[in-house]
């Protein structure tokens, strides 16, 4: 059963669903205070959101019954918190300075993230110094990251947000997720392959895009250096499975192994980080992951009433599960932020995309709404009209870096009075009243669909979290946030977030399909019809060169 929203509070949530957010500011004259968060810079705003402070007290108290504090001791003790895969999850351990031993599996695994640490600083430290060179003696200056999924959403994100604000001194990065060959052709294109090196990062070392880009790229290598080169020396391996690497013939000097216990949309943390070393610098990525740490540390000890990402988590799952929106939506106002949506969407969709609870259970109710966004204030002009007079109500999540890292200040400025305004104006609304005043002051005519077409409803929640100045520290704490958020209402609502077995259905389906479109473009009988008729249709085109 879902453990989300106890039934004491199902009557107050019917209630708030159609109280005014106006009437809940009335009411409450203390309400900001009551339901503003800070630490360490950070300011969490939940009073726009449809709850109120006795309301979110009431889910701390029924989180601490259900059993939050042990599972999140359990995490950081390295306990099976996978249950399905009778794992841990030791994303946190790889950014805890702490030298004293953990056990897991009869080794210790701080020796061995010490170690890895040191094998990533010295990898980034030679490519940066130009001492680490391709199979010409060529020094390496450009990165190709291949990854997908986690092992390349996390990285793409670190090395966007915090290039800007970062002396170029390292090598310049690409990186390709997709197997569509437009992606690995586009990123070769202006590169120089005796100076070119790929970051394969594959937890399993068998994912089948990573491995076909990875491939490809070997033949690249192949076609343009002399026949003597060896094009494997141009290859860096971060995976789970050293043993696969070694085999595919990543040299192994350049294997830098992480656990098995560390799941792929965590895995930044990981030496699938080599990439964020490389671009920016030891020292950035150091600090870093000394703020996911710091982060770590608040989740781990404050008491919930003041912990940001349970008070996140308990405002998420109140809207999820109490008031029953089925879609969450992300705006950063920053540039640097950009990938931090799509990022967030495969963290919390293939964490608590399920349907069945941690016993195998179905769930009562529903778990984590679809995930999407947009960078501000480039989404005020596309999906903003849809958030403001839609007939679905989408609570909206708003990043805000209250400084600038670089820049004119004016312009920043103006940033964030959009956001700010968005978010009022998303609570608040526009009455027809004031629309139709508005209209009379200009001139215009005030007629009923000239006033019904600019009135917006307002009653829209939403959250608005300021971070300081956007630096490794302050990405690094964020990031680790939403991770923990993300942990949180998996607990709640009684499943696991650390497997993702919905994502093997397509790719073991994949294969005969491969083999198909690549022999006579005949499926098997057990396929369905439309699919068979699809592969044929495509198989056609593909070999005739135009359409059937």
């Amino acid at each position: 059963m879902t453990l989300a929203i106890p039934d004491s509070l199902r009557a107050t949530a019917r209630t708030l669903a159609s109280t005014p957010i106006a009437a809940l500011f009335a009411r409450d004259p203390s309400r900001v205070e009551r339901l503003t968060f800070e630490w360490e810079g950070f300011r969490v705003d939940l009073a726009k959101e449809r709850i109120t402070p006795e309301a979110l007290a009431e889910l701390c108290a029924h989180a601490g019954g259900a059993g939050l504090g042990r599972w999140i001791a359990a995490l950081f003790a390295g306990e099976k918190v996978n249950v399905s895969e009778a794992r841990p999850a030791l994303h946190p351990a790889l950014r805890d300075p702490s030298t004293t031993p953990l056990s897991v599996d009869g080794a210790d695994l701080r020796r061995d993230i010490r170690v890895s640490r040191e094998r990533i600083g010295a990898i980034a430290d030679a490519i940066r110094r130009g001492d680490r060179c391709g199979a010409t003696g060529k020094p390496i200056r450009h990165l190709v990251h291949m990854g997908i999924g986690g092992s390349d959403l996390g990285p793409r994100l670190v090395v966007d947000a915090l290039s800007p604000g970062t002396p170029v001194e390292g090598p310049g990065v690409s990186f390709v997720a997709n197997v569509d060959p437009v992606a690995l052709d586009r990123a070769l294109a202006p590169l120089d392959p005796a100076s070119t090196a790929f970051v394969v990062a594959s937890k399993s070392f068998s994912t089948q895009e990573t491995l076909v880009n990875a491939n490809a790229a070997l033949a690249w290598l192949a076609a343009a250096l002399p026949p003597s080169a060896d094009t494997h020396a141009h290859l860096i391996a971060a995976t789970a499975r050293p043993q696969a690497a070694a085999e595919f013939g990543v040299p192994a000097d350049a294997i830098l192994p992480f656990h098995e216990s560390v799941g792929g949309r965590f895995s930044l943390w990981s030496s699938v980080g080599v990439t964020i070393a490389a671009a920016l610098g030891n020292r950035v990525h150091a600090e870093l992951l000394a703020g996911a740490h710091a982060m770590d540390r608040h989740f781990a000890t404050a008491p919930f009433a003041a912990n940001l990402p349970v008070v996140l988590a308990l405002a998420g799952l109140w809207n999820a599960s109490a008031l029953g929106y089925r879609q969450r939506i992300v705006v950063p106002y920053a540039e640097a932020l950009a990938h931090l949506p799509t990022y967030l969407q495969q963290l919390s969709l293939e964490s608590n995309g399920k349907r069945v609870t941690r016993d195998g259970s179905p769930v009562e109710g529903r778990t984590a709404p679809a995930l999407w966004g947009g960078i501000g204030t480039d989404g005020q002009h596309a999906f903003f009209q849809w958030l403001h007079q839609g007939t679905d109500v989408a609570p909206v999540e708003f990043v805000v870096p209250a400084v600038p890292v670089r820049g004119d200040a004016r312009r920043h400025a103006l940033l964030v009075a959009n956001a700010l305004a968005q978010s009022q104006a998303l609570a608040l609304g526009r009455t027809s009243d004031d629309v139709a005043a508005d209209l009379a002051r200009r001139g215009a005519p005030v007629d009923a669909s000239s006033v019904a077409a600019r009135a917006c409803p307002g009653d829209r929640p939403s959250t608005t979290i300021l971070t300081p100045r956007l630096d490794a520290r302050t990405l690094g704490s964020l990031l680790a946030l939403y991770e923990h958020r993300t942990f949180v209402e998996g607990v709640l609502w009684g499943i696991n977030p650390f497997d993702q077995f919905g994502v093997e259905l397509g790719k073991m389906l994949a294969d005969p399909i491969a083999a198909a479109l690549a022999g006579d473009g005949e499926l098997a009988a057990g396929a369905d019809a439309s699919t068979r008729a699809l592969v044929a249709h495509v198989h056609a085109m593909m070999n005739s060169g135009s359409e059937p």
